[in-house]
């Protein structure tokens, strides 16, 4: 059976960097003990990561278009194919939340992942399924079809059973980049290679309130994060740079996420919720069907109506959640 083996050196800057981003995160988590502006954050990292990783290939929409496409706005004059991109990150994201836990991802896994973000949006290939055909990313010509199934398994087993192993900001850049050099699929590789690395963060516990948006800094570094990626195979499949730029980009995004931590505790001013588990599932039920009639969040969290509105009020004082609509057709929704 083919083996997959990454190489690459521990360097002082990339010790240094990986030390830096675990010093950040520690820092983020700290503040997320008091927790009033993780909705907003988690929010606002869900759009950044559709928005970023679209436009990344190509994608026209701009960051407030996106924000309207997950709040259920219409956006005028715009065409199908970039709200059906976005729409499909949307769902690949909720997908890849959904499984955070899953302690090993199989082909079948990568195929649906695929399915939902490349669905009624590829030029070529089929959704879900490896390629039959030879690709050429710029200069670059991915292994011929006949290598796929077998590089991919090799991954999928270095993944499953070694990636423990080391920091989950290396796993995830190595997957990451493993995956762009196979090219599995005909088409939207980059979205799903990328959603997979979150999903080793994710997985990895390592963002477990899911507001960490790296595909914001590849977005805004595009030559450098292109570049990065070729340059590995520049170095006979030395992943020692990658690693290193990845590691920064991580950096950067958790020095962005630190300063909105910092603006959204300001702006909640002296009180503080700490939230009870319920209440957690009670936002996090919230965030995935957008809207909830009472019956509906109380029986969705299992408590009685009477314990779903001692959950609510102090969400509702806190001003993370609001109620729409009339006295008898009220909905909750986050703000």
């Amino acid at each position: 059976m083919l083996k997959f083996e990454p190489l690459f050196t521990i360097t002082p800057a990339l010790l240094s960097e990986v030390e830096r981003v675990a010093a950040l995160r520690e820092r983020i988590l700290a503040a997320a003990v008091q927790v009033p502006w993780i909705p907003a954050l988690q929010k606002d990292t869900r759009i950044r990561n559709a928005h970023s990783s679209t436009a990344i290939e190509g994608n026209p929409l701009t960051l407030e278009q996106v924000r309207a496409i997950e709040e259920g706005r219409e956006i005028p004059a715009t065409a199908q194919r970039p709200r059906r991109e976005v729409a499909n990150y949307f769902a690949g994201l909720r997908f890849v939340e959904k499984n955070a836990q899953l302690r090993a991802i199989a082909h079948r896994e990568v195929f649906k992942l695929h399915r939902i973000m490349a669905g009624a949006v590829m030029d070529q290939g089929e959704a879900g399924k490896y390629r039959t055909i030879r690709v050429r990313v710029g200069s670059y010509v991915a292994p011929p079809p006949e290598r796929v199934q077998p590089m991919m398994s090799a991954l999928l087993d270095w993944w499953n059973k070694e990636a423990a192993r080391l920091s989950p900001i290396l796993s995830a850049a190595i997957v990451h980049h493993q995956f762009e050099m196979i090219h599995p699929f005909a088409d939207g590789n980059g979205r799903t290679g990328r959603m997979l690395s979150l999903w080793e963060l994710y997985r990895r516990g390592f963002d477990d309130h899911h507001i960490f948006s790296i595909d914001e800094f590849y977005w805004e570094d595009r030559p450098r994060y292109y570049g990065a990626l070729e340059k590995v195979r520049l170095e006979s499949g030395n992943l020692t740079s990658w690693l290193e730029y990845s590691a920064e980009g991580l950096r950067g995004t958790l020095e962005r996420v630190w300063s909105r931590v910092q603006k959204l505790t300001a702006r909640a001013g002296r009180e503080k919720l700490v939230l009870r588990p319920k209440q957690e599932q009670l936002l996090h039920l919230l965030r995935e069907k957008k809207a909830l009639t009472p019956r509906e969040l109380w029986d969705g969290i299992g408590v009685s109506k009477q314990g779903a509105l001692d959950l609510l009020r102090p969400l509702m004082k806190a001003g993370l959640v609001r109620r729409i609509g009339t006295r008898k057709s009220g909905r909750y929704v986050l703000r």
